[in-house]
């Protein structure tokens, strides 16, 4: 992986100086900075989508080379189905959703199951910030500095058991509030799974945030996954359910287009989607004619993550 080491950051990576003076902005302004979650009503709704954070610190070990995007980049261009089939669509139609009360229920095969509320979660977890490449499934990636905490100390709390080999996530189910569930796109609610192993990996990431702000509502507010080595729709947003199981759970895109969508969705660049090419991609903020380049095997992150997939065919388990 081309990044540099723990503790050494290129100015390339350090966050536009726009956007950091607009935190420091909004932490000034408004008085409620670190305790925006436990606002009640409608205050906290809205501060969980537009306002500051509590103390978040950069996690140096996770650290794309790149420059990472611009807000507008990250928060118009989206892919969330439950809002619409367009890029745009996202941020159109998310604008007016609830993620104030959240829950999160988990089931399974663990010793501590439960129901929790988005504070229980968020109570023991110091927030950071991480800056991962993130790849779509389609011809195009983005450089996103994150905030949230490690997906491992979130599963470890609820003591899963030796029957434990996969872990699935599921999204709220809500047509009231979101429009594209009222179509027949996929198989509602939307589910994703993981190996326990890929879950528990150093690199897998709860977000609920980034640059400095709580996570918009398109982008997958307020509980997200963030999987930089595999195509973004493994990234599951608007997280109501984490269940373990024995088995290999279905995921969404798996059971709408098998032929398309593998369980593992590992970024493969010799593996071409049938309609589509993968060994290209376009960074996403350019023109039309920005240059595309060549699509890394595991999007970069191959040295950390290539292990875990020692022995197998990654073009039939793709």
């Amino acid at each position: 992986m081309n990044r540099p080491k723990p503790g050494r950051i290129l100015p390339s990576e350090i966050t536009p100086e726009a956007v950091h003076q607009d935190r420091r902005r909004l932490l000034a302004t408004l008085g409620y900075a670190g305790v925006g979650l436990a606002l009640g009503g409608a205050t906290a709704a809205r501060a969980a989508r537009t306002g500051p954070v509590p103390t978040v610190t950069r996690n140096a070990k996770f650290v794309a080379r790149e420059t990472p995007n611009s807000w507008d980049d990250i928060t118009s261009y989206n892919n969330f189905y439950e809002f619409g089939l367009d890029k745009a669509d996202p941020k159109e139609n998310a604008q007016d959703f609830r993620t104030q009360p959240w829950a999160v229920e988990i089931a399974g095969e663990c010793d501590a199951p439960g129901k929790l509320t988005l504070e229980d979660i968020l109570k023991p977890h110091a927030l950071e910030e991480r800056i991962y490449r993130f790849r779509c499934v389609e011809a195009w990636s983005m450089v996103v500095p994150w905030m949230g905490f490690s997906l491992a100390d979130l599963l470890t709390r609820f003591k899963p058991n030796s029957r434990a080999k996969y872990v699935e996530f599921t999204t709220l189910l809500d047509p009231r509030q979101m429009p594209g569930q009222r179509r027949a796109v996929l198989e509602w609610p939307y589910v994703e799974g993981l190996r326990i192993d890929e879950a528990m990996h150093p690199l897998s990431f709860v977000a609920v945030g980034l640059y400095g702000r709580w996570l918009p509502n398109q982008n997958g507010a307020p509980l997200r996954l963030v999987l930089p080595w595999k195509y973004g729709f493994k990234g599951i947003k608007s997280i109501v359910r984490i269940r373990f199981t024995e088995r290999q759970p279905r995921n969404s895109w798996n059971i709408a287009a098998p032929d398309e969508y593998g369980f593992y969705a590992n970024v493969n660049p010799a593996v071409d989607h049938p309609r589509w090419s993968q060994a290209k991609e376009r960074r996403l903020g350019g023109s039309l004619f920005t240059a595309r380049v060549d699509t890394l095997p595991f999007n970069g992150y191959g040295e950390e993550v290539a292990s875990l997939y020692r022995g197998m065919d990654l073009r039939k388990y793709f």
